[in-house]
Parts: structure tokens; C-alpha cells; sequence
């Protein structure tokens, strides 16, 4: 992917370093005198002295002393740059799509983060992977991800890492158009295999809005390289519900997938590719076992 010396998105977040707390005390000036009315009470205040920073006026926490540096590592560096670049053309790309449709596309945020990371929709580790909250219109990705997709899953180039973007873009493409909204009210209606199936076809409609992207990153803006689709198409087949079951346990359950197959995974990023249509994408209409 041509992304060298290109826009990049300025709605990126960096949190990495900056840690996740869940809880905590923040102790002011008045919050010290309640620790010395807890300490003349018989209350173990120690524990509490741990968990706070009583040496300024600010009321929050003092940074441990291992991530108040954070070495700066040129790899981290460019994956920052890249995944800027991508969510700029995302920008571009839905921008168009949406002003042609007459209506106004509102630009999400990447939020990067290291590890663990608190949002809208609950506090998360980097082992769920990147993902989308509609609760606060973020993206969430932790860079190690974008390396994972090679040593892990044996999805070797850029592209994949663009793929992936792309397709949580296309999450908020379905939080802004309602479709996202639909399906989550049907939690607790459905059963778990049915409403499982339902997730199935966001999750193949965001593929498929992953490869709209792709067929007007590319003729609209020129910046795919040969290649460049068959490792997504790689990434896709990697990722498939049925190839990580096989890969985890040696078998799969259909009624499991969440996301689904290798094959309808790479398939409707093609569909979206091909056509840069956004009609051909309703996933939802057709019968389940014809996805």
C-alpha cells in the first residue's frame, strides 16, 4: 500500500503508556485529612497510601516511575504513522459515499493503547483485539495486533493491517446508518444461536464495507499495489471462524460463529471490492445459509 508521506488522520488518540485504571482514589489537600481521621479510627490506611498522590493539590494519580519514560521504538513509531494514514483515507472514502447520499459523515477517533484499555462499552485487553464501540464512536487497537497478523496468523504484508481498520470502520459506518442499533436490540430476544447469526451478518457487512473502502482507496485515491487485495483476502481467510476453531480446539461449531467462515469472510470483502456498490452489501435479507 502506497502510505509513505501521505495525510494522516488527526483523529488519532495515543494512550499507549498511559495505562488503564479500574478504580483508584484520587486524594486532594481535604482528602489527606480524611486518611488521618481513618488513621486515628483504627482504619489500616497503608493500602490506600499505595493507590494514591498526596504530594500535589491535583487529585490524581502519580505516574509509576517505570512508565513516566516511555523509549520511544521506531517499528511503534511507523505503525502509528500507518494506521494514521489508512484511517485518513477511511475518512476520505465515507466522506464522499455519505455527502453523495446527502447526509454529513461523522469521523471516528483510533484510539491506541497498549495492553488494556477502558471505554464506552467496558474495559478491554489487547487480547479481544481491535474492535468498535458504539458507545462512544472509537476505534480501539493495540499496534502489537498489526504484527500479530504475521507471526500469528501468517498474514505477511500491510495490507491486512488496513483490512482490519477498514472493517472497524465499517462497524461505525453501521453504528451511523442504525444497523449496529437493530441488532443489538435484539439481544435477549433471540436465543444465543440466533442472535449469533445475527452478529454473523454485521460482521460480513463490515467486511463488506472493508472492501468498499478498498475499491475507492484504490480508484479514487490510487494506493493499492499488486498484491495488495490477496493479502487482505489472506488476512480474511485467517481470521474466519472456522479456521481459528479448527487452529483452538481441531473441530468447529457452526452454531458458535460469530463472525464467519473463511470463505464469507473473503468473500464479501470481494463483493465490496468489486462492485463499490453499497446496495449489493444487505446481508441481512438473504437466508442465512445462502451468505
Amino acid at each position: 500500500m502506497k502510505w509513505e508521506n501521505r495525510r494522516q488522520s488527526s483523529n488519532v488518540e495515543d494512550r499507549r503508556g498511559s495505562g488503564a485504571r479500574r478504580g483508584g482514589i484520587a486524594i486532594g489537600g481535604g482528602g489527606i485529612l480524611i486518611l488521618i481521621v481513618l488513621y486515628f479510627l483504627g482504619v489500616d490506611i497503608q493500602p490506600l497510601l499505595e493507590q494514591v498522590d498526596t504530594s500535589s493539590g491535583s487529585g490524581g494519580y502519580s505516574q509509576p516511575a517505570d512508565q513516566q519514560e516511555i523509549p520511544v521504538d521506531p517499528h511503534q513509531e511507523e505503525l502509528k504513522q500507518f494506521v494514521s494514514v489508512v484511517l485518513a483515507d477511511t475518512e476520505d472514502v465515507w466522506g464522499n459515499i455519505f455527502s453523495q447520499g446527502g447526509a454529513s459523515y461523522e469521523q471516528p477517533t483510533l484510539v491506541l493503547f497498549n495492553g488494556e484499555v477502558n471505554s464506552a462499552c467496558g474495559f478491554a485487553n489487547a487480547a479481544v483485539g481491535p474492535f468498535y464501540c458504539p458507545g462512544d464512536h472509537n476505534l480501539y487497537l493495540d499496534l502489537t495486533f498489526l504484527d500479530e497478523l504475521q507471526t500469528k496468523f501468517g498474514a505477511s504484508g500491510d495490507f491486512p493491517g488496513a483490512y482490519v481498520i477498514a472493517h472497524e470502520v465499517g462497524h461505525h459506518v453501521q453504528n451511523l446508518l442504525g444497523t449496529s442499533g437493530q441488532v443489538s436490540s435484539m439481544r435477549g430476544r433471540l436465543s444465543e444461536a440466533e442472535y449469533n447469526k445475527m452478529s454473523v451478518r454485521l460482521e460480513l457487512q463490515a467486511d463488506f464495507y472493508a472492501g468498499i473502502w478498498a475499491h475507492y482507496a484504490q480508484s479514487s485515491l490510487g494506493v493499492l499495489e499488486e498484491g495488495d487485495i490477496e493479502e487482505a483476502l489472506a488476512a480474511a481467510h485467517a481470521i474466519g471462524d472456522d479456521t481459528l476453531q479448527k487452529q483452538a480446539r481441531g473441530y468447529v461449531v457452526p452454531d458458535s460463529f460469530t463472525h464467519g467462515t473463511s470463505e464469507q469472510r473473503m468473500r464479501w470483502f470481494m463483493q465490496g471490492y468489486r462492485t463499490g456498490d453499497m446496495d449489493a452489501g444487505d446481508t441481512f435479507s438473504l437466508d442465512y445459509d445462502d451468505l
